[in-house]
């Protein structure tokens, strides 16, 4: 069992501080060959996200503390819509299609996610990342 507290959220955000990315994942699954991919994810502004799409599996996003916004992108590589998701306006999570150009852009130090997918974890190819 893992309890999903503020100590887990506080140690994973400094773990997120002290990295050049600017982001931890905190795993909730076993293994990156399981089905289904569970993780706390910690971010703090600057972090580089690039605009990226996951062709065969959908993507879920719950914000547990922080804000930040998913943008989405176009084939012509346009930004269609942008949502802020912030507990503080109401805004808790967002479910992101198979196949959606997207991003985020982390607005709020101390920024932690659940974040859900499709299992097993492959890292993206060059033909998923969108070059702008």
């Amino acid at each position: 069992m893992q309890l999903i507290d503020e100590i887990l959220l506080n140690e994973i955000t400094q773990e997120a501080c002290g990295s050049p990315r600017l982001r931890m994942n905190h795993n909730l699954h076993a293994s990156l060959d399981d089905k289904v991919q569970r993780l706390l994810n910690a971010m703090e502004p600057g972090t580089m996200l690039p605009i990226h799409r996951h062709k065969d599996t959908d993507e879920t996003y719950i914000i547990l503390r922080g804000k930040l916004d998913v943008k989405v992108y176009s084939e012509q590589k346009e930004c269609i819509a942008s949502y802020r998701l912030d507990p503080a306006e109401g805004k808790f999570g967002i479910h992101i299609p198979a196949n959606s150009w997207h991003n985020v852009e982390i607005l709020g130090k101390g920024t932690v996610i659940f974040e859900v997918k499709e299992g097993p974890y492959l890292p993206l190819n060059e033909e998923d990342i969108m070059i702008v």
